[in-house]
């Protein structure tokens, strides 16, 4: 007897192979029959005129910690997400040593923008090593979730405070190897870092990962080649900005480690087909050398807020880094500095030509929207750009920018503008990307930024929008750019397709419905904090492990996920 019959559902299964209309059939955790079946089912769901498909694989999450609080990695799940992959960029929360809890919360906080007061209350870090820390989630894991060993946490636990502003001595690389070595074993994913010049800690410093010199990430990659069912994660920079050293040092990293490495992230915000080539050239020099590098792309306009509380994005503007580096207070009474706001002007301003859609549009201040005002008196200000309210004042843009943020104590949040200057050949650009083999679907950040940005929308956006509405990617690939290829770049076993004896992890959903919700904020955080939060439509079922996790737009409870585990759970990609 069956646990599970989805009857007369049209298959999408994962290979990118025609739809077909057929039933499936799951008995405990894993798919028992793929076509027409009359066995008795102890639940049998008519899923006629709906989509049944693998579920989403989001290889680029940074849920280590929501997940200590949120088993199900809301909103992700969602939106048809069952298996999640964190511990990227160098950032994660496992191992860890009493004496350096503050540090990594508090860089936590800043470079990942998860509210620290939410860290505080919902994380009771009883645990010191990878293994332990895993050992926790097994009991409350309501999606597949794996975890990379992030550089920053294992750099800052061998050198201690050494590991921001020095390089590491042979002896210091060595005790980082030993430690990585320690945590593959006991079942991490991989290793990731990161040199993003916007990455910084509490003290508005660079991570420990950027005080690396190539040698270093070069021992800790080889060290990952002697653990099975392992890759690598590491975010460079701004596209358009980093170049040849950068580029190959992934290069290296992935022929030491004879494993795949992903880098984030390759945005496509404007038309810019020389830029889009350039960014699809690094996969392909990787190749000739021997190595495999792969961008991750995110299929969806960016919606993005930015505040002058966060350095993060400001901080690589050309002259900007200097001012946001400073506590709170100074910050503020700098930007009312008219010297220091013509330094920000100037220098800042160059930026309004870079190749990064990023820096252009923060560059481009006038073209920013204010999404959120603090202050009573400035709500006639929301929905209106700087540069509408500057000619309202007969200011300039930056000079309005900057008047009413420090107004309101740097509290105000704007709304980026990425302008599509031929929307139909961009967004054909970006469907031939997505196809492209030195390209993943992903980069959604979910877990991080909450205040910011709410990236978990990607996978209903593309189905609802990009195959639906827009009609420049078919519903098979489409899918099977978010299960198949990303689930085979990891080696997840028994995950990422719908076949017989493979894992029931299954989604169920209205082509003609799915979609995302309007983003909102929503104060559900530990502590009270806020975060960003779209609901999904059109997602009539969500399982995992054969277990409904979520149904027509609610939680059931199930928490039915497996923590995976390296070597166990994964099996190796080499690339030679």
């Amino acid at each position: 007897m069956l646990d599970i019959l989805l009857k007369n559902g049209k298959l999408v299964d994962g290979t990118g192979t025609p739809a077909r209309n057929t039933d499936i059939g799951i008995r405990g955790n894993k798919i028992v029959s793929v076509g027409k079946s009359d066995e008795p089912a102890a639940r049998t769901i008519d899923a006629s005129g709906q989509v049944v498909a693998p579920g989403f694989v989001d290889i680029h999450t940074h849920y280590d910690a929501q997940v200590m609080w949120d088993p199900v990695a809301s909103p992700s799940s969602m939106h048809g997400v069952t298996t999640v992959i964190g511990g990227n960029c160098g950032f994660t929360i496992a191992p860890m040593k009493q004496e350096h809890i503050e540090y990594l919360s508090s860089m936590l906080a800043v470079v990942e923008g998860m509210p620290l007061e939410s860290l505080k209350a919902g994380i009771h870090w009883n645990w010191e090593t990878f293994g332990e820390w895993l050992g926790v989630l097994d009991q409350r894991a309501g999606v597949n979730m794996g975890f990379l060993v992030g550089h920053s946490t294992i750099r800052r636990l061998t050198m201690g405070k050494d590991s921001v502003g020095h390089a590491a001595t042979k002896k210091q690389v060595e005790a980082q190897a030993r430690l990585l070595h320690q945590c593959l074993a006991e079942g991490a994913l991989g290793f990731s870092s990161s040199w993003s010049p916007g990455h910084v800690d509490a003290d508005n410093e660079p991570v420990p990962s950027r005080h690396a010199r190539q040698d270093e990430l070069f021992a800790l990659a080889a060290a990952v080649r002697e653990h099975p069912g392992t890759v690598l994660e590491f975010a460079p920079g701004i596209p358009g900005v980093f170049g040849d050293h950068e580029l190959n040092t992934m290069i290296g990293m992935s022929k030491r480690a004879n494993r795949s490495l992903n880098w984030n992230s390759f945005r496509i915000q404007s038309d810019d087909a020389p830029f889009v080539h350039d960014q699809l050239n690094y996969s392909r020099r990787a190749e000739a050398a021997g190595a495999r590098v792969c961008a991750l792309t995110y299929p969806e306009t960016t919606y993005q807020l930015v505040t002058l509380t966060n350095p993060l994005l400001w901080s690589s503007l050309p002259g900007w880094a200097e001012v946001m580096k400073v506590p709170l207070d100074e910050r503020i009474r700098q930007m009312k500095d008219p010297a220091v706001r013509a330094g920000l002007r100037e220098k800042g301003r160059t930026a309004a030509t870079s190749r990064s859609p990023f820096l252009k549009s923060l560059a481009l201040w006038e073209s920013l929207t204010f999404a959120h005002c603090a202050l009573p008196k400035n709500q006639d200000l929301v929905g209106k750009t700087v540069g509408e309210v500057a000619r309202a004042r007969s200011q300039d843009a930056l000079d309005t920018l900057l008047d009413v943020a420090t107004e309101e104590g740097l509290r105000t949040y704007f709304q980026q503008q990425f302008p599509e200057e031929d929307a139909e050949v961009l967004w054909k650009r970006r469907a031939n990307v997505w196809k492209d083999r030195g390209v993943i679907i992903g980069s959604s950040d979910a877990g991080a930024h909450v205040d910011m940005a709410c990236g978990p929308r990607y996978t209903t956006a593309l189905i609802g929008r990009s195959v639906r509405d827009r009609h420049i990617i078919s519903l098979e690939d489409a899918v099977r750019l978010i299960t198949d290829v990303p689930a085979r770049f990891y080696g997840l076993r028994g995950r990422g397709r719908i076949a017989e004896g493979w894992l029931a992890d299954v989604v169920v959903f209205d082509p003609a419905k799915v979609d995302y919700q309007p983003v909102h904020l929503r104060a559900d955080f530990p502590a009270g904090a806020q975060r960003l939060y779209t609901e999904s439509s059109g997602m009539s079922h969500v399982f995992v492990n054969g277990r409904e996790v979520a149904h027509a737009g609610g939680y059931t409870g199930n928490l039915p996920g497996t923590v995976l585990r390296s070597g166990r759970d994964t099996e190796t990609v080499a690339i030679a």
